[in-house]
Order: C-alpha cells, then sequence, then structure tokens
C-alpha cells in the first residue's frame, strides 16, 4: 500500500480513486476463493495501470511532474550551497531576486518582479492615496522646501504653506543632514492617526506644527480649466483608481462654464489601471460602441464597450500625446482615434499594448505579469516589437521617427469609418505630428533641470517678491503680464554657477526655455498645478495647433 499512496500524490484523486477499486476487487476475491496464486498476477496488473494513469497524468498536468519540479529544486539547491559554502559573504536574497528578473527578462519588457520593499508605493500610486502629510517638497543645499500643500490633506489642515522650509520633526534637526528624498519620505509618511511635529522655518522666524497622518489623496487630474469662453482643458498625469472620479468632476466643471470643446492632454501620462480609461472612453464614444478588447493564450478574448450615454459625445475634442503617453493613455486614445471621434496632436505614444496582472507572493512582493493584449475597436495591435532586447526597446522612444514608411515596416494598415489611415504596431501615430520639444534641449538645460536648480529659484523668488506677485489676480493675467527682468535672469545664472555648470555653454534657446520653466514653477508657488499649466498653456505648441483647428 505504501506504493499506491506514492502514486496517488504524484498523480492526483483519479489515481488514487482507481487504485482503491483495484484493491477492493483484490480483497473481495481473496475472501471467496483463497487463491494466493492470484496475489502476484493481480498486483502485477494494478502496477501497471498505475503507471499508466501515472505517465497520462503527467501529460494533463504537466506543471506537476516530476519533471517540472527537478528544475526549481535544483535552483533551490544552488542558492543553498552558496550560502553555505560559497568563500565570502552572499546576500542570496539579492541572489533569488536577480535568478527572478533574469527568468522574467527572457518574457517581456513589462513582466516583472516586485521587492517588498517597493510594493506599498506602488499599490499606493495605483490606489491614488497614502497616509502620510501631504505636501510637495524639494530638497536643495540639504533644506527641505515645502512646494505645494496637497488639498484637504493633513499639512494643509494643520496650517502648512507653499515656502515654508522644514528644519525638524519630532524635535530632531533635519536641515542639512544630507538626507535623501526617499528617507525624507519614509518619516512622513505613516499609520493613519498617527502624530509628528514638524518645526517649520518662515519668513526666518521658527515654527511648530502638530500633523497627525491620514489619508492623502493623490489626484490624477493635474489641471483643469477654461482656456478662453468655450475651450477646455484637462491634463490626466495618470490612470488610477480615482482617475475616473477625478476626470467627471473636472468635467462636470468645466460643463457648467460652457465648454464646447476639449482639450485631453494625456502627455507624458505612462497609463495605470485600465478599466478607469474604458469609463472615461465612454464619456465622449456614444451607443454601444466598441472601446477596446483583450485576448491571450490564457485569457479568452475580452470586449470592452460603452454602457452609457457619455456627458461629452458632441464637442471638437482633441487629444495631446508623447512618446510617454502609454498602455492606458494609448487604449483611450486608440478607441478614440478609431471611431474619428478625437484628433490626436502630438507625437507618436510609446507603443505598449500588453496587459498586466499583479499576483501576490509569499514573500510579500508581487509579480506583475503579462497575461494578454489589448487591441483598439478596427483591431490593431499597437504594441512596439521588443526582440532586440529590453534597452533597445526603451531606446527607441529617443529616436522616434514619424516617416510611416521606417515606423510601419509590417505595412498593415487599418481604416476608421471616416476612411483614415490607422496603422499597427509603433504606438499611435497622431492625426497632426508636432516636432518633439526634446529636439531643443541642451545637455546645459537638462543640467539645470535636474539638479533641481530651476525649482529652488522659483521658491526663493515667490518668497521674496511675494508683495508684488499678489499683484496678479489670476493665471491668465500672469502668463500675459509676468516678465522675468535681467537681474531676474542674472540671479538664475548665480544660482548655476554656484552647482558648477560653466555658464559660458549656454545659448539663446537656452535662456528662452529657462525663464518660461521658471515662470511656470513661480505660478505652481502661488496656484499650485492648476496655476503652472494654465500659464504655460500659452507657450505650448500642441494646444496652439488645437486652438487653430477650433477656429477652422
Amino acid at each position: 500500500m505504501n506504493f499506491f499512496k506514492i502514486i496517488s500524490v504524484e498523480n492526483k484523486k483519479i489515481t488514487f480513486v482507481q487504485l482503491s477499486f483495484l484493491t477492493y476487487r483484490f480483497n473481495l476475491i481473496m475472501n471467496k476463493q483463497k487463491l494466493h496464486i492470484w496475489l502476484p498476477l493481480l498486483f502485477s496488473v494494478a502496477m501497471s495501470i498505475g503507471i499508466f494513469i501515472g505517465f497520462k497524468m503527467r501529460d494533463n498536468f504537466p506543471d506537476e511532474s516530476f519533471f517540472y519540479h527537478e528544475k526549481s529544486n535544483t535552483v533551490r539547491e544552488v542558492l543553498s550551497l552558496i550560502k553555505n559554502k560559497y568563500v565570502d559573504n552572499i546576500n542570496t536574497k539579492n541572489l533569488a531576486d536577480t535568478a527572478i528578473e533574469a527568468i522574467l527578462s527572457q518574457l517581456d519588457p513589462h513582466s516583472h518582479y516586485i521587492p517588498p520593499a517597493e510594493l506599498e508605493d506602488i499599490n499606493n500610486d495605483i490606489q491614488g492615496n497614502f497616509y502620510g502629510v501631504g505636501i510637495e517638497f524639494e530638497i536643495y543645499n540639504d533644506t527641505l522646501n515645502v512646494l505645494n500643500i496637497i488639498e484637504d490633506g493633513p499639512a494643509e489642515k494643520a496650517g502648512l504653506a507653499s515656502g515654508d522650509q522644514l528644519i525638524s520633526v519630532n524635535d530632531k534637526n533635519v536641515a542639512g543632514q544630507k538626507i535623501e528624498v526617499d528617507s525624507m519620505r519614509k518619516i512622513l509618511r505613516g499609520n493613519r492617526g498617527s502624530a509628528l511635529k514638524l518645526g517649520i522655518l518662515r519668513n526666518k522666524k521658527k515654527i511648530a506644527f502638530n500633523v497627525s497622518r491620514d489619508l492623502v489623496p493623490v489626484n490624477s487630474v493635474d489641471a483643469s480649466f477654461m482656456i478662453d469662453s468655450i475651450n477646455g482643458y484637462i491634463k490626466i498625469n495618470k490612470f488610477s483608481t480615482q482617475t475616473y472620479h477625478d476626470f467627471m468632476t473636472a468635467l462636470t466643471m468645466l460643463n457648467k462654464k460652457g465648454m464646447k470643446n476639449l482639450i485631453l492632454d494625456l502627455r507624458d501620462n505612462g497609463g495605470g489601471v485600465l478599466d478607469e480609461a474604458i469609463e472615461i472612453a465612454d464619456e465622449f464614444l456614444e451607443g454601444d460602441k466598441m472601446i477596446t478588447y483583450t485576448e491571450g493564450k490564457h485569457a479568452p478574448k475580452k470586449e470592452y464597450r460603452c454602457r452609457r450615454q457619455g456627458q461629452f459625445e458632441k464637442g471638437k475634442l482633441y487629444v495631446l500625446s508623447d512618446e510617454g503617453s502609454a498602455s492606458a493613455s494609448e487604449v483611450l486614445m486608440g478607441a478614440l482615434q478609431d471611431w474619428d471621434r478625437a484628433t490626436i496632436i502630438g507625437s507618436r505614444s510609446f507603443g505598449k499594448g500588453l496587459v498586466q496582472e499583479q499576483f501576490d507572493l509569499s514573500d510579500k512582493g508581487a509579480l506583475r505579469l503579462t497575461v494578454a493584449r489589448y487591441y483598439t475597436p478596427t483591431g490593431r495591435s499597437i504594441q512596439r516589437s521588443y526582440q532586440n532586447g529590453t534597452k533597445a526597446y526603451y531606446d527607441e522612444t529617443e529616436n522616434n521617427n514619424y516617416n510611416e514608411d521606417s515606423l510601419h515596416k509590417s505595412g498593415k494598415t487599418f481604416k476608421s469609418p471616416s476612411g483614415k489611415k490607422l496603422y499597427a504596431g509603433g504606438g499611435i501615430m497622431p492625426d497632426l505630428v508636432t516636432p518633439l520639444d526634446s529636439n531643443n534641449i541642451s545637455d546645459f538645460f537638462s543640467d539645470v533641470y535636474a539638479k533641481g536648480i530651476l525649482n529652488h529659484f522659483a521658491f526663493e523668488f515667490a518668497i521674496m517678491q511675494k508683495e508684488k506677485l499678489k499683484s496678479f489676480k489670476t493665471p491668465n493675467d500672469f502668463a500675459t503680464n509676468f516678465i522675468l527682468s535681467d537681474n531676474d535672469w542674472n540671479l538664475l545664472l548665480n544660482d548655476i554657477q554656484s552647482n558648477k555648470i560653466d555658464i559660458k555653454m549656454y545659448t539663446p534657446t537656452d535662456k528662452k526655455m529657462l525663464l518660461e520653466n521658471a515662470k511656470y514653477l513661480i505660478a505652481n508657488m502661488i496656484w499650485k498645478k492648476n496655476g503652472y499649466y494654465q500659464t504655460k498653456a500659452a507657450d505650448d505648441k500642441d494646444i496652439k495647433k488645437a486652438l487653430e483647428l477650433v477656429s477652422k
């Protein structure tokens, strides 16, 4: 019977049932006939049938076979030998993580392992909230500068303001300690209801604030405003579980203000939760039109269609795209383009047409695994090829090519209801292509921006010129009438030089772009992100193109 048990464990309950039946027949014969001569024969028959069924079960359940476990056992054996026999001390946990990443690297660029230490932040980003204080900050010269206070967050309720400098937490000095951004973020976040005593420097005076950590909403709509009396603008930065709610709040507000046409900005929106993009598409498309469908080897075809009357099915719609627009953003753009509902303006989107599902793992980490592909309503997949490796896959976005013949080598095209030519592969090709701003970005400008010099300049300017800035009542007024002087430019150059960047390297284009961006950041200090984008809109080439089309 020991042999019977071994076979049943390895080959599921069917084998056990079969062998139990044979055992029963064997006992019956023995009891009735007492013929011991049958014993060897019956045992041989039972063993033959068990082996036969076992091999059949192996074919039906390949993942449960002896051979499948052999390699995984080998991996564990190798890690165990390294841990117990290797000449030097080795972190086998890191080795195991590396092994997992090596396995996933053979799949696609978007299947990856999420370590436990990173999972919480990633889940918070998807959920659109976290527990903490609620400030946006930058660290400059070892001092934390508060750039923005998140609306309805604990910091706002406690009385903190943009322009404050954080010098201590729970009476422990954090200024001048060379603290990193990630470390500071961990200090400020924590359990709901837990208290923090924050020491703030404001107008050269020290003030103490008691803040209780609470739910901090992370709005996925950066900005929403009327550009003029009929044209509205909404900027979505990602698709979290709160995005549709945030979007509808903005859309309802603009509709009440008399919006007739909408510019939807999806630039640098890397995607996120697919369902949220589908819900937003439903607000623009009428009837029961298909929005997208997904399909994979182990995932049956699933269609997503419009289910209700949308709040903006008739007005003119313009969607702004760039190489940072990916995944859920491309689902939304693909549906609107396929049904001739919107005009896509900008540069080619990233080209991510793969759907990931997240699986929790025993080590408290997670596996984000590609389980399907998504397709636009006409049936096109916009996924870029990743056959040349991950590095080439991501490097391609830096060398976007807008020549149709070279961009779409497969030659596979589709048509919208109006007869417009649509392409598969390589992302969403805009209906109107505008040059990339990155073509004008020099190393000098990149260095200044990367070191946070512009943020700090805007921070200092907003504090020093607080009374002067009060004269500007709205972002539109500011955008039209505010100009940084030559003296302001010289102050910025001094900051740049103090950061060991050679100021002789800048060009007239660099100067223009730096002053423009400094202006946007100053507006951000006054009116938050809505002010930033409203001020920037006056210089935005893609928005200008959309407004030109509206007027025709």
